[in-house]
């Protein structure tokens, strides 16, 4: 009777589904892990797996399918209904893991494994305010001015670390390690349990408890286990690659010994471990505690063409973390175009392309940055070339505390402090005493303020007419400097980018934002954002007056609330998204792979960062930029480092011509192609299952990128040597010879060259 039903549920399977599609659909009762590449429709699969199964009797009770928040729950519940309309089954219950969570919590409290808690749940706002009390009561005092200026930053980083420490199994402090913060934020640790203390005293949970806690009871009470596990037939899960350990461990308990597993994902895609996620959970710690599951791929995409997939595979293949599964354009996918700009800016790239397009087009277009400080020079331009633009909430150029902060130097150098009122003038003086921050404790810096903003003139005068012997050495130093450029600087007509940057060095603005940044990242983001911003004002060659008076015009246009226009986001925040036309400008070895310190792992950072771009990559359907610099070790701008070491591995020209060729093929017999460029595996791979013989040359196309980006390096005084580590400004090499030496990647091409 079974096998009746099986047959005929094999037999209602619709035509679109391929080969792949239909092993996984018909798979027999056991243990799955699906490797599914981007765009491979894998929503439908499992729908239509989910019916297969519930037509052959499965008890749809027994059935939980797991998302991992409300939005894809929604779509797969639409998915579901889609796929068994008219089939009068009774459908499963599809939870996210919070849901799950919660459901458990609350089954503990009756069972008296929990206590209590008030239905009303901490909202982020109750978690933000206790975050910052507990950040001024527990911070060290030499970051009191520093918090009381940037609460926002501060408050932001408190409340993800109590929520990353509530993702992982291990204890707080090792938590604190693992994310490289610096020991004078240490006071996390103590934060932590202080708000666990009050929290637990007020009865109250978070959403990330709603895990945390049934997930802990059940780890530290075996009889819990066995109350929790063997009640589902099959667990479903989708984006696996995105797994925590507290999420993982959930799945093992539920489970049980009874319950068959499928979970899908790709380790290609994960990019989420500041969340906590890690790909060693899909790539090897489901197969060990799942009894060796069949393993199955979704390989054919249906959103991008042969051109994008080749892309793609040629660059993630050099990761070493991954599964060995090629993503392959589906014959039904239209072909999607690609080019590489090699050119010395971003902005004028993107002018370039969209310019003159209608509102339609720039609606479907998204520019993606590997961080925000990216889109600053990019944004400003289409302020002035009026092109229309989205952009998160906070993430404007022109509203960064940075840029308020030149806004208002260039107000006080250009003589134009007479035209603001004496209110704005006080905002403006905390602002410049900070900017670099002077030293000063909160109330002196006050004081000092307000006796500044009293003068609509001469603030460098007044600063250099202090006594300096009365203040700590430090405060005195910086306040001589302030003093000092200011007055230099009044009445400055040269162009406003050198302007900028004899302030900064004369400040030593950039060791100031260093000195006092919550991590080394925020710092680069920071300094990044002036250097955009000059960057920008360079472009316009205009003294600071004339700055003045075209901020002012855009700071109005950028004030209007649109829902229009070209979109302007991360990489991190559009996974699972796509558009008609992506753009990927920065393909530097500044931002992909993003600049490593010395204390990082470098193969896991950049094997992290090579899937980063492999993401962005594929969020594109018909057309594909990349914008880079041009070939050469020769930096195009100030600190550029240039070309990315993954433009290289992309092997654009080879995956130009062979995903165009197989595009406009005309017909099956055309089963031979001989190309001008190297051939690679991933080539010679792609056009084998496209059942075409590929000829062309017989040698690997090189490593390329920098030098230090070669795993193997000839000096000429030290002969061979592998490259170990680097940061942002040299790379450390261990000569066969047994030494170790550090070198500047300035002059790396005057002395090293690579060994192939």
């Amino acid at each position: 009777m079974i096998n009746d039903q099986t047959s005929r549920a094999a037999s209602q399977l619709p035509d679109y589904l391929t080969d792949e599609q239909r092993a996984i659909v018909t798979a027999g009762f056991e243990h799955a892990l699906i490797t599914a590449v981007a765009g491979s429709g894998k929503t439908s699969t499992l729908a239509w797996r989910i019916r297969y199964l519930l037509e052959q009797g499965h008890d749809p009770q027994r059935i939980l399918v797991l998302m991992f928040n409300r939005s894809a729950r929604l779509d797969f519940e639409r998915k579901l209904r889609e796929v068994t309309r008219d089939s009068g089954l009774a459908l499963p219950e599809i939870r996210t893991y919070h849901a799950m969570g919660l459901r458990l919590y609350k089954r503990f409290i009756r069972e008296g494994y929990l206590p209590p808690f008030s239905d009303s749940i901490l909202s982020e706002q109750e978690i933000s305010y206790q975050a910052w009390q507990l950040t001024r009561r527990l911070a060290p005092e030499d970051l009191a001015d520093e918090i009381r200026r940037n609460k926002k930053d501060f408050v932001e980083t408190a409340v993800s670390f109590i929520d990353l420490v509530k993702t992982s199994l291990s204890p707080v402090d090792v938590v604190f390690e693992e994310l490289g913060y610096s020991d004078k934020h240490r006071y996390l640790i103590d934060l932590f349990h202080s708000f666990e203390q009050w929290r637990k005293s007020q009865s109250r949970i978070s959403y990330a408890d709603m895990l945390y806690e049934p997930v802990m009871a059940i780890h530290q009470n075996p009889p819990l286990q066995r109350l929790i596990a063997n009640k589902m037939d099959l667990v479903l899960v989708d984006e696996y690659q995105d797994t925590n350990e507290i999420q993982h461990l959930l799945l093992r308990y539920v489970a049980g010994e009874r319950a068959r597993v499928t979970v899908v994902g790709d380790p290609d895609q994960t990019i989420y471990e500041f969340r906590g996620a890690r790909p060693e959970f899909i790539l090897s710690r489901f197969s060990a505690e799942f009894d060796s599951p069949l393993e199955q791929t979704l390989s054919y995409s249906f959103r991008y063409g042969h051109r994008v997939a080749l892309l793609a595979d040629h660059l993630i293949c050099h990761n070493t973390g991954r599964k060995d599964v090629l993503c392959h354009a589906h014959s039904s996918t239209p072909a999607t175009s690609i080019t590489l700009h090699e050119q010395d800016n971003d902005a004028d790239v993107i002018l370039g392309l969209l310019r003159d397009e209608p509102g339609e087009t720039l609606a479907q277009t998204a520019i993606l940055f590997r961080v925000w400080s990216q889109s600053v020079p990019i944004e400003l331009k289409l302020l002035a070339r009026q092109i229309p633009y989205r952009i998160d909430a906070g993430k404007g150029a022109l509203f960064s505390r940075e840029v308020q902060a030149i806004t208002g130097l260039l107000q006080v150098v250009s003589g134009q402090l007479q035209q603001v009122p004496e209110t704005d003038r006080l905002a403006l003086a905390r602002q410049l005493l900070r900017f670099p921050h002077v030293g000063l404790k909160e109330p002196e810096l006050d004081n000092l303020a307000r006796f500044l903003a009293n003068f609509d003139r001469d603030w460098g005068a007044r600063l250099l007419a202090m006594d300096f012997d009365a203040l700590a050495p430090m405060a005195a130093r910086k306040l001589r400097k302030l003093g000092e450029i200011l007055e230099t600087l009044d009445g400055y007509h040269g162009p406003v980018a050198g302007l900028i940057r004899l302030y900064a060095e004369h400040t030593e603005l950039y060791e100031g934002i260093r000195s006092l940044a919550l991590t080394h990242e925020s710092a680069d983001e920071r300094i990044d954002t002036i250097a955009g911003f000059r960057q920008y004002l360079a472009s316009l060659d205009v003294d600071a007056a004339g700055a003045l008076s075209h901020l002012k015009a855009l700071r109005q246009q950028a004030s209007q609330d649109r829902q229009d226009g070209v979109l302007l986001s991360t990489i991190h925040r559009t996974k699972g998204l796509e558009w008609p036309r992506v753009i990927i400008p920065g393909l530097l070895e500044k931002y992909l792979p993003y600049r490593p310190r010395q204390s990082d792992d470098l193969r896991a950072l950049v094997e992290s960062e090579r899937r980063l771009l492999y993401v962005a990559i594929t969020r594109t359907r018909n057309e594909l930029h990349l914008i880079t610099r041009p070939a050469g070790d020769r930096p195009h701008l100030e600190g550029d480092q240039g070309q990315s070491r993954f433009v290289s591995e992309l092997c654009f020209p080879l995956s130009d011509a062979l995903g165009r060729w197989l595009d406009e093929r005309r017909s099956p017999e055309d089963a031979s192609l001989t190309l001008d460029e190297q051939l690679t595996p991933v080539s010679l791979r792609y056009a084998a299952r496209e059942q075409v013989t590929l000829s062309g040359g017989n040698t690997m196309p090189a490593n390329g990128g920098p030098l230090w980006a070669r795993p193997r390096l000839k000096h000429v005084i030290f002969g061979a040597g592998s490259v170990t580590s680097e940061d942002e400004s040299s790379f450390e090499v261990r000569f066969d010879n047994g030494d170790q030496l550090n070198f500047s990647k300035k002059s790396a091409h005057l002395y090293f060259s690579p060994i192939n």
